[in-house]
């Protein structure tokens, strides 16, 4: 099996999770590649010399070649991750070497079983729906897709204004600091912080999330993903931020952006002893008893 091992920075209270992260691969006969920025992380501050088949540095050194990648973060690592995979295939399964985390949600101490899970072949692959912002300017280019999200923010102090409209009607104007367009796999993040409804993956949807909207009245709306969505910003504002994911930029065209489902998904590797509702309830502390802590 060739794994592929996707992180940035280890802090070191994590490092010996990835000495038994490295250990399981070598008992397992693993060809392990290891992204150049960890590789030279680990050698140089923990002088940690994993047997390695390589590094890779960008999506083109993994091509069809890598059975799943292992991403070693949170969730904005994650999402990094899926810029390396884009419409390959392989499988992304997320270690937590940090707290909250939805998408990296194997904790620091369930290592060993859950690696030990997946050379069992013991997991299926759950399929996650992207977003694809059509004609994209600058950084955007690059990868023009969102696990997460889309979103359109003020840069200044005041707020923006922006239209809405899917199959040539019109939605809303939202007076807000910005609008979040997202996946059910994103209902659990920057959607959720505003008050976006949980919305369980593989349901078809996007969620449309104003971000502090003037009109109080004014709610989250959850509408199918099959149609396209098309969003532009009042030429009264010179300036505004756009994101998709991770990456983020300041736009000054007007031009409408338009909105779409992807045409492939990510495979995120589930194993068969986890359960979506299970790390929802321990994330959020569903149930706990606040009195107790």
């Amino acid at each position: 099996m060739r794994v592929a091992v996707y992180g940035r920075k280890i802090t070191p209270d994590f490092l010996p999770y990835l000495r038994l992260i490295f250990e399981k691969f070598s008992q397992n006969d693993a060809d392990v590649l290891l992204y150049r920025e960890l590789a030279e992380n680990i050698q140089q501050d923990f002088d940690l010399h994993p047997q390695t088949e390589g590094v890779f540095t960008t999506y083109h050194d993994l091509g069809q070649r890598v059975d799943f990648l292992l991403s070693i973060g949170g969730d904005g690592t994650f999402l990094e991750a899926v810029s390396f995979v884009r419409d390959s295939g392989i499988p992304i399964i997320g270690f937590n070497s940090g707290r909250l985390g939805f998408l990296a949600n194997i904790s620091k101490e369930n290592v060993s079983e859950s690696i030990d899970t997946i050379f069992r072949h013991e997991y299926t692959l759950e399929k996650r729906s992207l977003i694809e912002l059509m004609r994209p300017e600058g950084d955007l280019q690059e990868f023009p897709y969102a696990l997460n999200e889309f979103a359109i923010q003020k840069k200044g102090t005041g707020m923006i204004s922006v239209e809405v409209s899917i199959k040539g009607k019109h939605i809303n104007t939202y007076w807000a600091d910005g609008i979040i367009v997202s996946t059910p796999t994103g209902s659990t993040g920057y959607s959720m912080s505003v008050g976006g409804p949980i919305v369980i993956p593989g349901s078809q949807n996007f969620i449309l999330s104003p971000i502090a909207p003037h009109n109080l009245t004014v709610r989250p709306l959850v509408i199918p993903d099959e149609h396209e969505l098309i969003i532009r910003v009042s030429p009264r504002h010179p300036a505004y931020w756009v994101s998709l994911d991770y990456v983020s930029q300041i736009y000054t065209s007007h031009e409408p952006f338009r909105l779409k489902k992807a045409g492939f998904f990510i495979n995120v590797l589930k194993l068969s002893n986890m359960d979506y509702f299970e790390t929802l309830r321990s994330k959020l502390m569903w149930g706990a008893d606040k009195r107790l802590f």
